[in-house]
């Protein structure tokens, strides 16, 4: 007898990886869905156990199956199908950004930019030691 299995574009959107079913469908096409690192066509099959990676906005999502969905569930359910491995990201700092010509940036601003660049204002001017 054959293992029970779902097809992956189906489990995808049962999980609430995807909003839609068709979302789903158009990133296996894209390429964006693997199982096992090879890509995954919408109709393979999916089984418990099995790996997947899903590009998501530039990103790997790695996703191992731990419950076989065809109909979509509520989140706390739809986390308990699905065993998330994805590493967690490295925050990405952003530069502050003023339109040019808007003149001198105010003593506010200044800190801000300083705190976003990592030079906060913790050592003001002349408490440099001279070693």
């Amino acid at each position: 007898m054959s293992e029970p299995s779902v097809r992956v574009d189906s489990w995808l959107w049962a999980v609430r990886v995807y909003k839609t079913r068709s979302a789903a469908t158009t990133a296996c096409r894209a390429g964006h869905v693997r199982i096992g690192g090879e890509k995954a066509k919408a109709a393979q099959a999916v089984r418990v156990g099995d790996e997947l990676r899903v590009r998501i906005a530039g990103f790997d999502r790695i996703l191992v199956v731990r419950q076989l969905l065809t109909k979509r569930v509520g989140a706390p359910v739809a986390a308990l199908a699905a065993e998330d491995r994805t590493p967690p990201r490295e925050p990405v700092a952003q530069l502050a950004v003023r339109d040019r010509g808007a003149g001198r940036p105010t003593k506010r601003e200044r800190r801000e930019i300083d705190r976003l660049r990592g030079r906060d204002a913790l050592s003001g001017p002349g408490d440099e030691s001279d070693s």
